[in-house]
């Protein structure tokens, strides 16, 4: 039994630290968030709050909550807040990405952010950027990287992912092609950035039809593709959802009757089944568990992000070799997750 101790002990020692322990990025929004992350910074790598903005004129403004900073550095958690187009406004990061003044007045603001707040990295959460801007935002990030680098940052980007090339088939699959998941060069952003977090979360939304928040099939394919683009898996960061969501009927006078989904955290999940009298069942397809019930006649739908669907997806970082996970975000998960990741 020594001699094998002492074996485990020496391969502990020379394995790389991501062999040992995936990197665990968690994003944080609101005081839920800064709660959860004061609870739980010793099993946290990377703390990314979304707490900065980009403007169309190229002005970084925001702050990161102190009591984050303190407790980051206190741990030994790497900070790396998000930088993001507000609300996701399309023609704010139109105007950034293809107009010179705004564009070298937004690379000045991410190294004047950098050294000012001394981070340990940045990331952009630039979204719902138009398909035809895709070469713009892959030669901003091109030419953000080295100038952040040397104010001593990392700069790394939250991408949506997608499964292939094809558009597909409705109007809908478009729409989000065309606005969402298309305008991303994963090889070319993964070539000139420390890393990416393939945001695997949000395959259904609060408007598309009720579906898993992230179903594993959906995921693993989404990952297998953007492998097969010749990504290296030590640039990956695997998006897990922490959030759930429920979906329910609504109607105004503007939009008419339609359902709509809201994202809602575990335990605020497991209170709307309660009240209803409903126990979810577990879909070991979609590794998450599920509910729809009727309420007056209408029904209504909760998928559930609970800590065994976390975990059955955390396999998936362990099965290609992935640098680690970012999730989304602290504070919704399934309090029980951090004793079965622990």
């Amino acid at each position: 039994m020594r001699t094998l101790t002492g074996f485990c002990l020496a391969l502990a020692v020379a394995l790389p630290a991501s062999a040992q322990r995936p990197e665990a990025l968690w994003y944080t929004r609101g005081e839920e968030s800064v709660k959860a992350f004061l609870e739980h910074a010793d099993q946290i790598s990377i703390v990314s709050p979304q707490s900065f903005t980009l403007d169309s004129n190229g002005v970084i403004s925001g702050s990161v909550d102190p009591r984050i900073v303190a407790t980051a550095r206190s741990k030994g958690v790497k900070l790396v807040p998000l930088v993001m187009n507000p609300g996701f406004d399309q023609p704010s990061i139109h105007r950034v990405l293809t107009v010179p003044s705004a564009r070298l007045r937004a690379l000045q603001s991410l190294v004047a952010m950098c050294r000012d707040h001394a981070l340990d990295g940045i990331q952009f959460d630039i979204e719902n950027f138009h398909v035809r801007d895709k070469d713009a935002f892959t030669s901003f990030a091109r030419d953000a990287a080295p100038l952040v680098r040397a104010a001593g940052c990392t700069l790394s980007a939250a991408v949506v992912p997608r499964t292939g090339e094809d558009r597909g088939p409705t109007s809908y699959h478009r729409w989000i092609w065309d606005n969402w998941r298309g305008g991303f060069d994963y090889k070319a952003l993964a070539e000139s950035l420390d890393f990416i977090s393939y945001m695997t979360y949000a395959q259904h939304t609060g408007g598309s039809p009720p579906g898993p928040v992230a179903g594993f099939p959906w995921m693993e394919e989404c990952l297998r593709y953007v492998l097969s683009l010749g990504v290296p898996p030590e640039k990956i960061s695997l998006g897990i959802a922490g959030y759930s969501d429920w979906w329910y009927p609504v109607y105004d006078s503007a939009g008419g009757s339609r359902v709509r989904g809201s994202d809602i955290s575990y335990t605020r999940g497991m209170e709307i089944l309660a009240a209803a009298g409903v126990t979810p069942t577990w879909d070991d397809v979609q590794k998450s568990p599920y509910a729809a019930w009727d309420e007056k006649g209408v029904f209504q739908y909760v998928w559930l992000e609970d800590a065994r669907a976390f975990t059955a997806k955390l396999d998936l970082v362990r099965k290609y070799g992935l640098r680690g996970y970012s999730v989304w975000k602290l504070g919704d998960e399934d309090p029980k997750t951090w004793a079965l990741i622990k």
